[in-house]
């Protein structure tokens, strides 16, 4: 089997744990960031060379150093980097930036790759719900990240958390699973309701 290419935005921060996850399953990662360095995890710094040992089926991390504000500019970089249309899109981007991005990076997946978005609680309408998808033709599997209760505190999610439910979308979405709505941790009711 060719080795698989997964587009992450976002891959060098909250979701660097699903990049190294997808590193260490043989996956080549595409990692735009303003700097190509900035956040890489440990598996991703060893596909590059780095100190570390290497998994054996270890895939690529592929830095590229781009900003979401030039969403033409960051899929150039992008293109120029892949070597295949990529076979997965996980984004989290901000939602001033989201779908001129998404838009931009579209004609680099190939079709029908699943995308995985991510989307803080604060993208939540409280009469529209969750944001559309933007990409159609690319099945969409959306992630809401919420905070956890802890007596009467609460906390937001941690990396690993966060990372682990993003890789539960992924799973959902390379498993060919319809399009749904995958809410980590607690979502505060005031957005909800409409």
């Amino acid at each position: 089997m060719s080795e698989r290419t997964a587009l992450v935005l976002g891959g060098t921060g909250m979701l660097k744990g699903c990049a190294d996850e997808l590193l260490n399953q043989g996956w080549q990662v595409v990692l735009p960031s303003r700097r190509a360095d900035t956040g890489l995890g440990r598996a991703a710094r060893a596909s590059l060379g780095a100190r570390g040992h290497v998994p054996q089926q270890a895939g690529r991390a592929r830095p590229v150093v781009a900003d979401w504000a030039r969403p033409e500019e960051l899929a150039e970089r992008v293109r120029a980097v892949l070597e295949r249309p990529a076979d997965l899109l996980v984004a989290w981007v901000h939602a001033s930036y989201r779908d001129d991005v998404l838009r931009a990076v579209a004609p680099l997946l190939a079709p029908p790759a699943p995308v995985v978005e991510v989307h803080d609680s604060g993208a939540i309408q409280p009469v529209r719900g969750m944001p559309d998808p933007v990409l159609e033709g690319h099945p969409t599997q959306q992630v809401v990240l919420g905070f956890v209760r802890q007596g009467d505190a609460h906390r937001w999610l941690s990396h690993e958390e966060t990372s682990e439910g993003v890789l539960e979308a992924v799973h959902r979405a390379l498993e060919g699973r319809a399009p749904s709505v995958h809410q980590i941790g607690e979502i505060d009711t005031w957005v909800m309701r409409h």
